[in-house]
């Protein structure tokens, strides 16, 4: 057995290509307590996308939780936002914000969306909650309402009707 260290892939494992949601229900499913909640939205993916990807307007508009979210830095995909909740709360978040996807956690905090287009629209997850520390869990508090709010918010600011899964 040799190690390979060209990034090509070894002819004898299977490969298998996951768009941004799957790739979301996947990094979800490794977390217990965790559920995503996922939709069909009637817009063209690069109009989801760029709602979802402005974190200091829209994204609070979309997610309900956030009062606030303001970028800290951003070094190419990798960035680091303070998030305010409605409740006061503050949390000091890390991630990935490329097209389609979105990863942020804190201590106490995790926050996951991703979007892929499909036919002429864009099928969108989202999955949080809080975190409890030392553990690999979530408490999934109001995360199935309030991720179909999210849904519904993302298709009226981008002036379409959404199809829930």
């Amino acid at each position: 057995m040799t190690n390979r260290t060209d990034n090509q892939p070894d002819r004898g494992w299977p490969a298998a290509d996951l768009d941004n949601v799957r790739k979301l229900h996947v990094l979800a499913a490794g977390i217990r307590g965790a559920h995503v909640t996922e939709g069909y939205v009637d817009a063209p993916f690069d109009r989801v996308r760029a709602h979802l990807a402005d974190l200091e307007g829209d994204f609070g508009r979309i997610v309900p939780d956030m009062r606030r979210l303001r970028v800290l830095r951003a070094d190419g995909e990798h960035i680091e936002a303070l998030a305010r909740s409605r409740y006061g709360m503050r949390a000091l978040l890390r991630g990935v914000r490329r097209p389609g996807w979105c990863w942020l956690q804190s201590r106490f905090l995790l926050i996951g969306v991703a979007a892929a287009p499909e036919g002429a629209g864009t099928r969108v997850a989202f999955t949080g909650g809080v975190r409890i520390p030392g553990r690999a869990a979530l408490v999934p508090i109001g995360v199935r309402r309030e991720g179909r709010g999210s849904l519904e918010r993302l298709s009226t600011l981008a002036g379409q009707g959404t199809e829930l899964f």
